[in-house]
C-alpha cells in the first residue's frame, strides 16, 4: 500500500490518494470521520480546531460502502478558506498586492527559512503553508483505512500520551481495550487518571506564559502476527519503519521502543525478553523489553513504540529571526496558538503506526480482496502456533 497527500494548510482542501487497499474492505466515511474528529480534540489545542470542522468525502475506490481496489480518493474540505482565497488562491494577482502580502520573516523551528532556500521562494508562505500540521489530517485519513484493514484481522491499536513537560503516566498492566477506553476518556489522552490533572496545569501554565510544552507519545499494537519485516535487508525491517513514520510527523524528534534509550543503562540480562513455549499460544515471550520486535521483525507480542515531540514553535513569547529581505531582526510572527499538541499527536501517531503495520501485512501475504487476506493471516498464525 502506498499513499499521497496534497493541500495547504488555508488551501481548499486537503487530499489523500490511498492505493493498494484490498478489494471488500467494508468502509465507511464514518469510519475516517471519527478519526479526524478525534485528531482535532485534546487540551490544549488552539482556535483553528473551532473554525475547521475536519469531515471526509470518498470521491473514489468505495462503492456501496466496500473498497474496488482501485485508488482511494479522500478529502478534507478547508472550511476557513473563504477567509484566504484572495491569499492561497490559484489566480495571478498583481505585483504590488503580491509584494505587500509576502512573508518575509522566517519563524525559528519552523520549516520557513530552510524550504525558502532550497526552493527559492522569496515569500515564505509557500513554505509554511505545506509544512503545517494541518497535513497531518490527511495522513489520519489515510490512517484510518490501515486502522480499518488491522481491525478486520484482529489487530488492535491505541496512542496515547505518555508524558507532558516532565509530567509522566505510569505504565499499567492492562488491556488494549482498557487504554483506548481511559484514552478516549481524558482530555490530555493519558491512559494515568493520577497524573491528568498535573498534565492539564502545565498546559495551562504555559499558555498563561505565552510559552508550548511538548512531550511522548506511546503506541501499542496487539495481535500482530510474528515475522513481520525481514532481517535480510536494512530497508525491510519494519521497526525501522515505523520509525522513520514516527518522526517524519510535524514536530517529531525521536523514536524508541519498548526499554528504547533505558537499555544503555540495563544488563543484558535485565534487556532481552526470554522465550517460552506452550501447545496453546505456541511461542511467546516472557517479557517485552525490546518492544516487538527482534533483527527488524516482530516477535509477536505487542509492539510497543515511542515518540517524543518538542514544544511547538509558534509562541505568543516568539523568539527572535531576521527579515530575509531587510536583514533585520524582528520577533516572529504568531500564525496559531496551540500550546501543547501532544494530545493530538496521539491521535496521528497511532495512525502513522498503524499505517506502516497495515502496510507490512499487506505486502507480505496475499491481499487483492480482504476474504484471501484474512485466510492467509490465519493461516500464517497457526503455521507459527504449530512450528
Amino acid at each position: 500500500m502506498r499513499y499521497l497527500t496534497a493541500g495547504e494548510s488555508h488551501g481548499k482542501q486537503l487530499t489523500t490518494i490511498v492505493e493498494g487497499v484490498p478489494a471488500h474492505l467494508n468502509l465507511l466515511k464514518e469510519d475516517v470521520n471519527e478519526s479526524l474528529i478525534r485528531r482535532q480534540g485534546g487540551y490544549g489545542r488552539g482556535r483553528r480546531m473551532k473554525i475547521e470542522k475536519d469531515l471526509v468525502s470518498i470521491l473514489s475506490g468505495v462503492r456501496h460502502g466496500y473498497t474496488l481496489a482501485s485508488p482511494i480518493t479522500l478529502a478534507v474540505t478547508n472550511d476557513d478558506f473563504k477567509n484566504w482565497e484572495d491569499i492561497m488562491g490559484e489566480d495571478p494577482v498583481d505585483e504590488d498586492q503580491h509584494i505587500r502580502r509576502q512573508v518575509t520573516k522566517p519563524r525559528p523551528g519552523h520549516a520557513d527559512l530552510n524550504g525558502a532556500l532550497k526552493y527559492n521562494h522569496r515569500d515564505m508562505r509557500n513554505i509554511l503553508e505545506r509544512s503545517s500540521a494541518r497535513e497531518t489530517a490527511a495522513r489520519v485519513a489515510a490512517g484510518s483505512i490501515a486502522k480499518k484493514i488491522l481491525s478486520e484481522l484482529g489487530v488492535k491499536v491505541v496512542g496515547y500520551v505518555k508524558e507532558i513537560y516532565g509530567i509522566e503516566a505510569s505504565d499499567l498492566p492492562i488491556s488494549v481495550d482498557e487504554k483506548i477506553e481511559k484514552s478516549n476518556k481524558s482530555l490530555v489522552r493519558t491512559i494515568d487518571e493520577t497524573v491528568e490533572e498535573s498534565m492539564k496545569q502545565a498546559i495551562d501554565q504555559a499558555k498563561q506564559d505565552g510559552d508550548s510544552i511538548g512531550g511522548v507519545v506511546e503506541v501499542t499494537v496487539e495481535g500482530v502476527p510474528a515475522g513481520l519485516g525481514s532481517h535480510v535487508q536494512y530497508d525491510r525491517k519494519l521497526d525501522s519503519k515505523i520509525a522513520g513514520a514516527v518522526v517524519s510527523i510535524n514536530a517529531f524528534k525521536g523514536v524508541e521502543f519498548g526499554l528504547g534509550f533505558k537499555a544503555a543503562q540495563t544488563r543484558g540480562s535485565e534487556t532481552h525478553d526470554e522465550i517460552d513455549y506452550d501447545e496453546t499460544s505456541g511461542y511467546y515471550r516472557k517479557t517485552n523489553r525490546l518492544g516487538g520486535f527482534e533483527g527488524g521483525m516482530t516477535t509477536g507480542m505487542p509492539i510497543v513504540v515511542k515518540g517524543v515531540m518538542k514544544p511547538i514553535p509558534t509562541l505568543y513569547k516568539p523568539l527572535e529571526s531576521v527579515d530575509i529581505n531587510s536583514k533585520e531582526p524582528f520577533k516572529a510572527s504568531i500564525e496559531r496558538s496551540d500550546s501543547c499538541a501532544v494530545p493530538a499527536a496521539a491521535v496521528v501517531m497511532e495512525h502513522v503506526v498503524a499505517w506502516e503495520v497495515a502496510s507490512a501485512i499487506v505486502d507480505q501475504f496475499p491481499s487483492d480482496y480482504m476474504e484471501q487476506l484474512k485466510k492467509s493471516v490465519e493461516d500464517e498464525r497457526e503455521r507459527i502456533r504449530t512450528f
